[in-house]
């Protein structure tokens, strides 16, 4: 019998058989491939690499943008924040009165000092002779002002609020322990008694206020700002 011998066993196959019909081995191997230049050899591999590098790069940069992104949103949104978490506090929390440690006035009539306005009565008044008379309250740790109540004229009584003149604007500068100061105009009612205003500012250490807006200041008569009540967050 002619034919191809098994390169394993040596059995005799038919011509044209691909499998030893004994052992079934490969009767006629396949051709290797060519080998590829070395300049083939070494590219695809480099660029592989580099193509893993750029992924890598990418996700690295895809990483880095969100984490700038998420900080300066941060830097932005942080003093608002932070202002709604106070202002949440303010209104959740009880609020308990402070008092001054020096109070001080531009200007002053006799029987009538600055210090009437924190004195808790609200029938002795401080005197001034002018608009734009200023008092100064400091304050001798740092609060959180919520609350700020005025009654003025010289009394929260109807008949004796209108025997002296009154301010119905008073320009409020508040100084925090960092040196901010923020700036408020307050417009009064002309009618006698308390009248709160909100506020909200923390770090206070320093109030003063101007008086301006005149009404009733007539002839032999001068301003009159009866109470100054401050209250800090408990």
């Amino acid at each position: 019998m002619s034919g191809t011998p098994c390169p394993v066993c040596g059995t005799l196959n038919q011509p044209g058989r691909r499998f030893c019909r004994r052992c079934a081995a490969r009767l006629v191997p396949e051709a290797a491939p060519a080998s590829l230049p070395w300049w083939r050899r070494v590219w695809p591999l480099r660029r592989r690499r580099a193509r893993a590098g750029s992924g890598r790069l990418v996700r690295a940069l895809v990483i880095l943008a969100v984490v700038l992104v998420l900080a300066a949103a941060a830097v932005l949104l942080l003093p608002a924040g932070r202002g709604l978490f106070e202002d949440t506090r303010d209104k959740l929390g009880g609020a308990k009165a402070v008092s001054p440690s020096t109070v001080k006035a531009t200007a002053q009539l006799p029987g009538h000092p600055a210090d009437d306005t924190v004195d808790g009565l609200n029938n002795r008044y401080w005197g001034a002779p002018s608009a734009g008379a200023s008092i100064t309250y400091t304050f001798a740790k740092p609060f959180r002002l919520v609350d700020l109540i005025i009654t003025n004229g010289a009394s929260a009584s109807a008949q004796e609020y209108a025997a002296q003149g009154r301010a119905l604007e008073i320009d409020a500068e508040v100084t925090t322990s960092g040196g901010h100061t923020e700036h408020q105009r307050l417009s009064l009612s002309d009618k006698p008694g308390s009248q709160p205003t909100q506020e909200g500012i923390s770090d206070v250490t320093r109030i003063r206020l101007t008086l301006n807006g005149p009404v009733g200041l007539t002839r032999g008569r001068h301003l009159a700002l009866a109470e100054v009540e401050f209250f800090q967050r408990t």
